[in-house]
């Protein structure tokens, strides 16, 4: 038997023209599917990000994992193969909140985590007997995971190949983030003694722990970054900025490696942050947090929305001055985006906000609802605008050059946001 999985890209029509076709990282999630499948059945997985889909796959079955931004992509590739044949079974964020749509384009819905359902799946489909929905009844424990199955893909077509996993969830529960919901307000951690077998399994010296919130859980995290210290590894990952109170746990990451984390500041302004629920940032806390991480030498990839109810005409002016005033090694901006399944996307869609579910453009980079406080073309403009001053060549250079604790990750930052930045200014 063979599976061939799949991870579609959004992008795929501008990507295709390409002459050298990257990635930021690879689709850790897949990787594990093909890791938990059994031996005696053949796995090829392709992200599309990097190369195109083999559309004359032998595959028996075939496996497409993707979020809503991939979904239109998704709902393409599905179709296609269905064409010729093939049994097709999704699954994934999207699939997980919007089931019923997905399960036009697919023989399977797969909804929630892998763990609970991909055996099933297998053994479901050698038997002729797929089922339409395959629910997972709890949460599955993260004890005695698999190694992802890293061989499936080049290394040098990723800007860092190398990424691991030692928590899932959030313990936070904000009106845009549709972790929560994927996760059911569940905040689970992997055994310290299976993360630092794993992590001594990689020659890398660089990886990315991609945990939603790496910090959520103080305790869990300084046992994992004592045990960390030794290997002497470079990493980044993603926490909240309340953590940064805690002195004690920011210098143990320091210590065990950690150059880098990318925070959701989601706003400067109180009332923006109130609004959707994102009650632990306290905006008169941001300039000690930021000092203690940059004391440390850890830099600091701020994400900022625009388009909340409180935001107006001058958020955008505000919110680069706040960059550049307080030193942010690396800015990414978006638009508020009611992603399905959140409480946004209820709360709006039932208020009749959203005037488009066309997925492709649920991107963070549109503006897919009616603002409060400014047309969407000027939303819209003003994402456009922060990202072109960010860009300019005082705010690189002093966010690349200035800070010599953190100088090589934040040099390396705002080259890759150079080129991503220079990039989507000119193709959009």
């Amino acid at each position: 038997m063979k599976v061939y999985l799949i991870h579609p890209d959004p992008h795929w029509d501008k990507n295709k023209k390409l002459k050298k076709r990257t990635s930021l990282f690879p689709p850790l999630g897949l990787l594990q599917v093909a890791a938990l499948t059994p031996s005696d059945i053949e796995v090829k997985l392709t992200d599309e990000a990097v190369e195109d889909i083999d559309f004359d796959s032998d595959a028996d079955l075939v496996g497409i994992s993707f979020n809503t931004a991939s979904a239109i992509r998704a709902f393409q590739v599905a179709e296609e193969f269905r064409k010729r044949g093939k049994k097709v079974v999704v699954g994934g964020a999207h699939p997980t909140m919007m089931p019923e749509e997905c399960a036009q384009y697919a023989d399977s819905v797969v909804i929630g985590e892998a763990e609970c359902s991909w055996h099933r799946v297998l053994q479901d489909f050698k038997k002729g007997k797929l089922e339409k929905f395959y629910r997972c009844d709890g949460f599955p424990s993260l004890e005695n995971l698999p190694i992802p199955r890293r061989d499936l893909l080049d290394p040098k077509k990723y800007a860092v190949f190398w990424t691991i996993q030692t928590t899932r969830g959030c313990p936070f529960n904000c009106d845009f983030c549709s972790v929560t919901r994927f996760f059911g307000r569940t905040y689970r951690t992997r055994p310290i003694r299976e993360v630092i077998k794993e992590v001594e399994s990689i020659e890398s010296k660089f990886l990315i722990f991609v945990d939603d919130n790496i910090l959520g859980i103080p305790q869990y995290a300084r046992e994992l970054f004592k045990e960390l210290t030794p290997l002497k590894k470079i990493w980044l990952s993603q926490g909240s900025l309340n953590a940064a109170k805690d002195e004690e746990l920011i210098k143990l990451a320091a210590k065990a490696g950690c150059r880098g984390l990318f925070i959701g500041f989601e706003s400067v302004s109180e009332e923006c942050l109130k609004e959707v629920g994102k009650r632990h940032n306290i905006v008169e806390e941001y300039r000690n947090r930021i000092k203690l991480l940059h004391h440390y030498g850890i830099a600091i990839i701020g994400a900022f929305i625009f388009g909340f109810d409180h935001d107006d005409k001058d958020v955008f002016k505000r919110t680069v001055d706040f960059v550049y005033r307080e030193k942010i090694d690396m800015p990414q901006f978006s638009i508020l985006t009611p992603l399905p399944g959140t409480a946004l996307y209820e709360r709006w869609d039932k208020e009749g906000r959203i005037f488009t579910k066309d997925w492709a453009k649920y991107t963070g980079n549109h503006c897919v609802y009616y603002p409060k406080n400014m047309t969407r073309e000027e939303l819209e403009a003003g994402l456009r605008w922060a990202y072109k001053e960010a860009n300019g060549f005082l705010h690189l250079a002093r966010r690349s050059l200035c800070f010599s604790k953190r100088f090589p990750i934040s040099f390396l930052l705002n080259y890759y946001f150079h080129r991503v930045v220079k990039r989507w200014l000119r193709t959009t």
